[in-house]
């Protein structure tokens, strides 16, 4: 019998009540990394960060912020 999946997406966010999610996709991916910065990856409540911008953003925006925090030229300050 085949494992049953479960999609989901991003939760309701009243910071951005608009249909453009481009800055909830933004705030959570920043959010994430200043979350796990401080707390750790194992940290379960930065999993919502993560799940909400997987969901939000498109990879090509996601790989671009990755190289950017690798090249230390990300345009936000991560750190907690």
């Amino acid at each position: 019998m085949p494992k049953e999946v479960t999609l989901k997406t991003a939760e309701f966010d009243s910071r951005f009540p608009n249909q453009n999610q481009t800055r909830h996709c933004w705030v959570s991916y920043a959010d994430y990394y200043r979350c796990i910065n401080k707390k750790g990856e194992d940290y379960e409540p930065c999993k919502l960060f993560y799940n909400t911008f997987h969901s939000l953003c498109p990879n090509e925006w996601i790989g671009k912020w990755d190289e950017q925090r690798e090249n230390g030229t990300f345009p936000a300050n991560l750190d907690g």
